[in-house]
């Protein structure tokens, strides 16, 4: 079995590559005597179709974090790490008839902008600077480090000459064209990822069942390791810590999905792009609509990768080959690559272009919104006095290109994790229950302050950090430990969540008191209301969604 890249797949290759930079250059290409203002670059002048606004949605979070640590997550957990995706798809729906219409409404750039709005600009450089950190050093360096690890196992390069042929790749288009080349190139993007990954999963299940096909192998897969299909594990699972149970579905999950989904710059920046309330909600249902069958592509693979390794029969098909970069219990993460080596010349080439698309994508969409707040809400208010659109364009440029930087010289540093995807929750889950606590009580409950926020905002670090190291050290052997004793991270969240929100509660009230905010949102029952298209997408997925867990608990 020839497990190399051949001509073939280089020309497949570069074929997309070269398809992906022509297309994001011509698609944001000023007209003759225009230039870029800030709503062109940063929000792709507001033009963005529902359809568009779907696929980048999917495109911007489906990364080397899916494909590769999800996938790993898959070898190592099972069907349960697909909660994510599953949970995701209600979380969009949620987001679209809660979230959005105040959003727009207000006509912002960034979250942090609407910050600004509701409770005041100290607040906002506050949540600017964590999410700017956060981008750069978490998203930014973990997408940089899976992609390259791919590619050194697929392609045998340096693992550092992958992490910067990817790089000068999203930098290509992106920061130029800004939000309209990533948003339109992520159509293509979405279209390739899909492709590669179902030829994957074909392949993998196809080599499940020796050559009897797809439906044949998920079958196989079901029947010989049932325990891989367990939705909701109990505490007896050695991998509970990552999904614990229940909270799974009405617990601190819910944390990570409605910060991700709702409050995230790099995916609700393509929401607020859209040509109308509407399209942004349409946007939002077809994203909800291609979540529900990612699973198939980004974790199937994985389980059938764990099944293959564990029977000699399967493994010795793949010959010598298949003994090269084998996955272990220990080095889950290697199990997508791993698959991708035994792929037949040209479509090898496919896979690798998905693969590619994928990490590219959500790259260029995480330089695109560091560069957004970094130059809308840190820059703008403090250093530019000029006012000027174009050099506002390129300060986001230059913002971009060094937060690529930083996250080129740190990516090779992660050398050692795995399960990428549970460690990327883990580390973002220190911020975003304080930052979901300060958007929903701002949100939904008018007497929230400015100095509850704050207070709130402040004291979730040191919460959050409590719950995960306190147990594993800081007060070993005290009545501290005995109160928070060593959680599931999950859990963590959701805990960090309810005392961020009570903290912002109890100030709010006391400082407010009988008295609403000054900068409390009006809420009416016409601001909710939402398309007959949007209500049936909506009920159609939750009916799936509730046959998805009766069927696999």
């Amino acid at each position: 079995m020839n497990t190399t890249f051949e001509t073939l797949d280089f020309i497949v290759f570069a074929i997309y590559a070269i398809i992906i930079l022509f297309f994001g250059l011509w698609v944001s290409r000023s007209k003759d005597g225009e230039t870029k203002n800030a709503e062109d670059y940063f929000l792709a002048s507001k033009s963005l179709p529902w359809w568009a606004i779907g696929a980048s949605l999917i495109a911007a979070n489906i990364s080397a974090e899916q494909f590769i640590g999800m996938s790993g997550s898959g070898f190592a957990i099972g069907l349960a790490i697909a909660s994510y995706e599953w949970m995701a798809a209600l979380t969009l729906i949620i987001v679209g008839k809660y979230f959005l219409p105040i959003f727009i409404k207000k006509e912002i750039y960034t979250i942090p902008e609407f910050v600004e709005k509701r409770f005041s600009s100290q607040l906002k450089t506050i949540l600017a600077v964590f999410w700017i950190g956060l981008y750069v050093f978490v998203n930014i360096t973990s997408v940089l480090y899976l992609g390259g690890l791919a590619l050194q196992t697929i392609l045998n390069i340096d693992l550092i000459y992958g992490i910067i042929g990817l790089a000068v790749f999203a930098a290509a288009y992106s920061l130029y064209g800004g939000l309209s080349a990533v948003a339109w190139t992520d159509i293509i993007q979405v279209v390739v990822l899909i492709l590669g990954g179902l030829i994957t999963s074909y392949l993998a299940l196809n080599t499940v069942s020796s050559g009897n096909g797809m439906i044949e192998g998920l079958k196989i897969l079901y029947e010989v390791i049932p325990e891989k299909f367990d939705m909701i594990l109990d505490k007896s699972n050695p991998e509970y810590m990552s999904l614990p149970g229940i909270s799974v579905l009405i617990g601190g999950m819910w944390v990570a999905n409605l910060y991700y989904w709702g409050f995230n710059q790099y995916i609700i920046q393509r929401t607020l792009a859209a040509k109308s309330l509407k399209e942004a909600q349409n946007g939002i249902l077809f994203a909800a609509g291609l979540k529900m069958i990612l699973p198939l592509i980004i974790v199937i693979p994985g389980i059938a990768a764990y099944l293959i390794v564990n029977n000699p029969t399967l493994l010795s098909s793949l010959g010598d080959s298949g003994l090269n970069n084998m996955p272990t219990a220990g080095t889950a993460d290697k199990a997508y690559p791993w698959l991708m080596q035994f792929l037949p010349t040209g479509l090898k080439g496919i896979a690798v272009a998905a693969l590619a698309a994928a990490i590219v994508s959500s790259l260029a969409s995480m330089l695109n919104s560091t560069a957004t707040i970094f130059t809308m809400d840190v820059y703008k208010p403090f250093f530019n006095n000029s006012n000027s659109e174009s050099n506002i364009v390129t300060v986001g440029r230059i913002s971009a290109a060094i937060a690529l930087i930083i996250g080129v010289i740190i990516s090779p540093l992660l050398g050692g994790i795995d399960q990428a995807f549970i460690f990327i929750q883990e580390y973002t889950g220190i911020v975003s229950p304080g930052i979901l606590a300060v958007f929903i009580m701002g949100l939904f409950w008018k007497k929230t302050s400015n100095k509850g926020a704050i207070y709130g905002a402040l004291s979730s670090i040191p919460i959050a950090m409590y719950f995960k190291i306190g147990p594993k050290g800081w007060f070993k052997e005290t009545l501290l430990n005995d109160i928070a004793p060593n959680l599931p991270f999950i859990d963590q969240m959701g805990l960090t969540f309810i005392l961020t929100a009570l903290i912002i509660l109890l100030v709010s009230y006391f400082d407010n008191k009988d008295k609403d905010d000054s900068k409390g949102i009006d809420l009416n029952k016409g601001i909710f209301k939402t398309s007959m298209t949007f209500n049936i997408g909506s009920f159609a997925l939750m009916i799936l969604l509730a046959a998805i867990y009766s069927f696999f608990w």
